[in-house]
């Protein structure tokens, strides 16, 4: 069985996170989605959601097959039983490049999966501060 991590904020889910969930999914056998722990992250504005509703929003979606949270990308790889990395392009910060060299380095696949064009959070975000 392939196993594969992903991980994310998940705060303003939308069709984008389905999609990527379904792509990430469809690289094995078994997804595990990893949810940041919004305690260190700091993305200049507040979340949404708690760690605990983004936890359970991600687990209600078919292609996921366990949640788990997680404080540190590069820490999170590590304590995970997993054979593919798979990511989003805009995940590429310090923190992410030593993620996916650790992979690299440790025999694991890495895939960055496609945005989907048209949406996202920082997109809703900006529209609801219109509406």
């Amino acid at each position: 069985m392939k196993r594969v991590l992903t991980v994310g904020v998940f705060d303003l889910y939308h069709f984008g996170h389905l999609k990527v969930l379904e792509m990430a999914r469809k690289q094995g056998d078994y997804l595990i989605t990893a949810v940041h722990d919004d305690v260190l992250m700091s993305k200049g504005y507040p979340f949404f959601y708690s760690l605990e509703q983004r936890m359970e929003i991600v687990s209600s979606c078919r292609w996921v097959d366990e949640v788990v949270p997680y404080m540190s990308v590069d820490t999170i790889v590590k304590e995970i039983n997993f054979d593919v990395f798979a990511h989003g392009p805009d995940q590429n910060h310090v923190l992410f490049q030593r993620a996916i060299s650790w992979c690299r380095a440790n025999g694991k696949d890495v895939i960055c999966l496609p945005r989907t064009e048209g949406i996202s959070s920082t997109q809703i975000r900006k529209l609801a501060a219109i509406g």
